[in-house]
């Protein structure tokens, strides 16, 4: 049986890859090369193409007995999907359920899906439960918001077994630097702050001083994407034991504000990083911090990377190698 692993070109989808090859696993990655880069992917079979195509889901399922789905193929970025929200519930929500659809049709019953914090919203509790009620304040939110609902939905109706994985703020790189994080444009804080460091951008922008937080900046939960990759290795040997699945978030239940991730960027990287100020943004929570008891109950799924200083080394091994592209 094989693994399909949709978006393996992609940031999380290629450590993922990485990750089930080197557990042995038959790997098929579907990529349109969008947003991703052929170079990311480490191995198995790829095939170019947009996951929206029945027909092509079809032939893959059949010729690769496939008998589980991991997704990472949603557009993800907040103020694009404000500004262009159609296509973010076309690609996110029904090219999805089209997928779904054809798993369901094809008797493909193992789904791994990527999912987001965004589904929260302004939560108002820290740390964040997967009992906390979900109010997701923009158009990317809702849409992954919408598939797990829908996931729900088919799962009574068709014994779809799902895991909802729920990232808090991927991070970090492959520990050797052949993978790592290359978003066009880039929105994430730690890669900024490398970007910053290497002199690839002039500065980081800090987005207000004054939120109630201890230092006023925002404060956010960073995960190691290899971390996350074993949660979802995790997530799919217990769907193939039969394991009713569900929501988990994925996180390090530790939070560090902006300028302590600036703080130890300078350390790791020994550059100085200049910085700009900037109102805060509207809608921007002061605190997103995971509880990842459920995950570590169920599953047994703990952080192995936890320290902030370790992530941001990752990031930066490959940092310094994406400049010399």
């Amino acid at each position: 049986m094989a693994v399909l692993v949709i978006g393996g070109a992609g940031y999380i989808g290629s450590h993922m890859v990485k990750r089930l090859l080197e557990e042995g696993e038959q790997v098929v990655v579907l990529d349109n090369l969008l947003t991703g880069f052929s170079d990311a992917i480490l191995g198995g079979e790829v095939v170019v193409g947009d996951f929206a195509s029945e027909d092509l889901l079809r032939s893959i399922f059949k010729k690769h007995r496939i008998d589980a789905v991991m997704h990472f193929a949603s557009f993800i970025q907040v103020g694009d999907s404000v500004v262009s929200p159609a296509k973010y519930y076309i690609n996110n929500v029904a090219n999805t359920l089209r997928l779904l659809s054809t798993m369901i049709e094809c008797s493909v019953k193992n789904f791994v899906f990527s999912s987001s914090a965004a589904v929260y919203g302004n939560a108002g509790s820290d740390p964040i439960r997967e009992d906390q009620a979900c109010a997701p304040i923009n158009p990317y939110g809702r849409t992954k918001r919408m598939v797990e609902e829908a996931l729900q939905d088919l799962s009574a109706a068709h014994g779809l077994r799902f895991f909802s994985l729920r990232y808090f703020n991927a991070a970090g790189a492959d520990p050797q630097a052949r993978i790592g994080e290359r978003h066009n444009p880039e929105t994430h804080l730690i890669p900024l702050v490398l970007q910053a460091a290497s002199g690839r951008r002039d500065a980081i922008t800090v987005f207000g001083r004054d939120h109630p937080t201890s230092d006023g900046t925002c404060i956010r939960d960073y995960v190691h994407v290899d971390d996350l990759c074993e949660a979802h290795l995790l997530a799919l040997r217990a769907l193939r034991k039969g394991h009713k699945g569900g929501f988990f978030n994925l996180g390090n239940s530790q939070g560090f504000s902006v300028s302590e991730v600036i703080a130890v960027a300078r350390q790791v990287t020994g550059k100085q990083i200049r910085v700009k100020e900037a109102l805060r943004r509207a809608g921007d929570p002061p605190v997103l911090v995971a509880d990842v008891g459920e995950m570590r109950r169920e599953l047994g799924w703990l952080p192995a990377k936890a320290d902030l200083a370790m992530i941001i080394q990752d990031a930066w091994r490959w940092q310094k190698k994406y400049d010399a592209y």
